[in-house]
């Protein structure tokens, strides 16, 4: 039986627009991930949604015990139960073709046999219990996946004490997830945290049965081949199976930006090709020891892993040949569908200003608190929120959720880089350094640069139903990749699935690149940065840097070169205009290196 409906999922966007995309998608078959960084949002919309089903509710306030990780176990059994009860009543009322079951048949890639197997079993007259059968045997749920960003990993307090490291937020929302009744993935993102992982190893629904099955399976994201191999081998080494890794473009994505060091999406993506069995036995060898180790179940069959891709797709052609090209279980389709009402929850003002963006208005900033480059739309409510503020000489946030609240430069239990309390200390300290003018404005701009993203990027779910937003504020955060720029209309769930599969074309705009080379001059544009940044006083550490990020970006494009010009069925009609901008990306590169070697024989 094939355990996925479609060929795509709809990753995590923010904090709040996908919170309850599962509620929307679910029941048609569609994989959604929910971000679990804000337990207070979760629990105000856990309410909402308990009005709306007539759901018992009883508040969990953070005067309970434990009430992080409860508040996320009592919102994703919410989810689980009313995306069941959506689901058998669409099974249920299939015979009468009604809107839910005509729209999970619609939905369908083209390469689906379930329609017609379906109209064969009415023109048979097969009776009505072989038709449930038939339903319940083939008809499958989207995944109610989540994702937990590791080092977002906050120490917790009681008073002035500080609490056990279960406690930390990363901890407690893993445990929510853990406890939940849920039978889905928890999505890893942002890198390693080695105490999450072996707390990870005190739950056994994460480890196998004898058939090598999981009650709850554990997805990586990451952006190369040697971190999933690395991280996949720590996690086995604590008894955990990865069970598909996730693929995204370093810099062409939506969220927070974790650049490789100049591996591209194509050739990261033929390395995982080309060793997939390879990284499934040696991590699953070590796994088997350490579950022999652990007296647990060892599985009579080999595991399986899945691989996907994520970053920057945006139609049928490319999807198709990621699929294709480099044997993937699914590909992620993120940005485009923040235009989708029906699966993804946007407030109207923040979805007019997505539907005007070009390409000037979606930037990578420097605006997240956690010290990542982070994908920014221009004049954002939130940002215009920060401008205020400095411009009435009070930069900074007032913090409300400290969900981020992660440096220690002044205090030891944490404050925010986007909070007041730290932008006043840190200004106080820049104005006690005698900096000369231009180097006190380039200091006070990183300072006041960063934004309040936690409160942000969740406030647009509030603005969207109503919610009350006294404590959050108005000002809502978003972070589109730049894919965006070439999707310019409101769509419907319909229009979105259409579109990659091939059915119809959401793109007006004649003139979008594609995927892999808008990536490329992304990175070219991330290279040149970095390299001026360094120039006045280039160490040999950032020389090396700079040279081998180079001949990584060199060697992606004469794979690209290659990979293009053997292609004889796909991208015809773009084939020469490719080559063409991968001809120009290679002449950037080779005066930047020119550039970078003037600089070292200078130095």
């Amino acid at each position: 039986m094939n355990k996925r409906a479609h060929s795509f999922h709809i990753p995590v966007m923010g904090i709040g627009f996908t919170i309850d995309s599962p509620l929307k998608v679910a029941q048609y078959g569609i994989d959604s991930v929910i971000s679990l960084v804000d337990d207070i949002l979760i629990e105000k919309l856990r309410k909402m949604y308990s009005e709306k089903f007539e759901i018992p509710y009883q508040e969990i306030t953070n005067k309970v015990d434990d009430f992080r990780a409860k508040r996320i176990t009592s919102y994703l059994n919410l989810i689980s139960d009313v995306v069941d009860k959506k689901f058998e009543a669409m099974k249920k009322s299939a015979l009468e073709m009604s809107h839910d079951f005509k729209t999970y048949l619609d939905l369908l890639p083209g390469n689906s046999h379930l329609k017609a197997e379906f109209q064969n079993l009415l023109e048979r007259g097969v009776s009505k219990s072989d038709i449930k059968s038939w339903l319940d045997q083939r008809l499958v749920k989207g995944s109610i996946d989540v994702n937990i960003m590791t080092k977002v990993d906050k120490d917790n307090y009681d008073k002035d004490e500080k609490l056990p490291v279960e406690y930390n937020d990363a901890h407690a929302a893993f445990r929510g997830f853990a406890n939940s009744k849920l039978n889905s993935s928890v999505v890893l993102s942002a890198g390693m945290n080695p105490r999450l992982y072996a707390y990870m190893s005190s739950f056994n629904d994460f480890f196998p049965n004898q058939y090598g099955e999981f009650k709850k399976k554990i997805i990586l994201k990451v952006s190369d081949y040697r971190s999933a191999l690395i991280q996949g081998k720590f996690l086995a080494k604590k008894g955990l199976w990865v069970s598909e890794y996730r693929i995204e473009s370093g810099l062409n994505c939506g969220g927070h930006a974790f650049a490789t060091d100049g591996y591209l999406l194509g050739p990261v993506l033929a390395e995982f090709k080309a060793n997939r069995e390879a990284l499934r036995s040696s991590i699953e060898s070590v796994l088997v020891k350490e579950l022999e180790n652990q007296n647990k179940v060892i599985p009579n069959e080999p595991l399986s892993i899945k691989i996907s891709a994520q970053g920057g797709v945006g139609t049928h052609e490319e999807h198709e040949f990621l699929i294709e090209e480099y044997q993937l279980d699914a590909v992620g389709w993120g940005t485009p569908f923040l235009l989708v009402p029906e699966a993804t929850t946007v407030d109207e003002q923040t979805l007019d200003k997505l539907l005007l963006a070009k390409e000037d208005d979606l930037y990578l900033s420097d605006i997240s608190p956690l010290g990542i480059p982070f994908n920014n739309l221009k004049n954002n409510t939130k940002d215009l929120e920060k401008e205020t503020l400095i411009n009435k000489g009070r930069p900074g946030s007032a913090c409300p959720k400290r969900f981020v609240a992660l440096n220690k430069e002044f205090k030891d239990n944490g404050i925010c880089t986007a909070s007041r309390e730290y932008q006043y200390l840190k200004i106080k300290a820049l104005d006690d350094l005698s900096l000369s003018e231009s180097d006190y404005n380039k200091e006070y701009n990183k300072i006041i640069e960063k934004s309040c993203t936690c409160v942000g990027l969740g406030t647009s779910a509030l603005l969207k139903y109503n919610l009350d937003t006294k404590t959050e504020g108005a000002g809502v955060s978003i972070c589109p990749g730049p894919n965006m720029a070439y999707y310019s209309k409101v769509m419907s769930l319909n229009n979105m699935t259409d579109h990659i599969y091939g059915r119809a074309n959401m793109i007006s705009r004649k003139d979008r690149p594609h995927m892999f080379v808008k990536e490329l001059f992304i990175y070219i544009d991330y290279l040149k940065k970095k390299f001026e940044a360094t120039k006045a006083e280039m160490t040999k550490k950032e020389e090396k840097y700079l040279l081998t990020f180079l001949e990584n970006m060199k060697s992606g494009v004469a794979y690209y070169k290659s990979l293009f010009l053997n292609l004889q069925d796909k991208f015809q009609d773009v084939k020469n205009e490719v080559l063409n901008q991968l001809e120009s990306g290679d002449f950037v590169l080779r005066i930047i290196e020119l550039e970078i070697e003037d600089e070292v024989f200078v130095s």
